[in-house]
């Protein structure tokens, strides 16, 4: 099993459950595809783009399970991060965790698999 990861607003997960997909952030829409990170990626990804944002929350997904749709594509320092391009079923995630705001202003982003 290969687990990814998606950090987001709390509200936006709340609203992705009221209507059984989650789209994307911002980010996400605007460019095309919906960002995750592996456990290895996960903590950088969270120092870079969402240091100071409070009330957060950290899907887990398995890669596996989001077929064709998920490709690994090249970005920081030409490290590979899997992107979806489509929507992620509610039902897809394995667990949601919260992602406090830690040291530094940093979300604390606890144990990922």
């Amino acid at each position: 099993m290969s687990r990814i990861y998606k950090i987001l607003a709390r509200d936006e997960w709340t609203a992705a459950q009221d209507v059984g997909v989650f789209t994307g952030s911002a980010v996400d829409l605007a460019d095309g595809y919906i960002h995750f990170s592996t456990a290895a990626q996960a903590a950088e990804t969270a120092r870079r783009h969402f240091a100071g944002k409070a009330d957060l929350v950290v899907l887990a997904i398995e890669a596996d399970d989001l077929g064709a749709a998920l490709v690994w594509e090249p970005s920081r320092g030409g490290d590979l991060f899997p992107h979806l391009y489509g929507q992620l079923s509610v039902a897809s995630v394995l667990a949601v965790t919260d992602a406090p705001l830690g040291e530094g202003d940093v979300p604390n982003l606890g144990e990922l698999a």
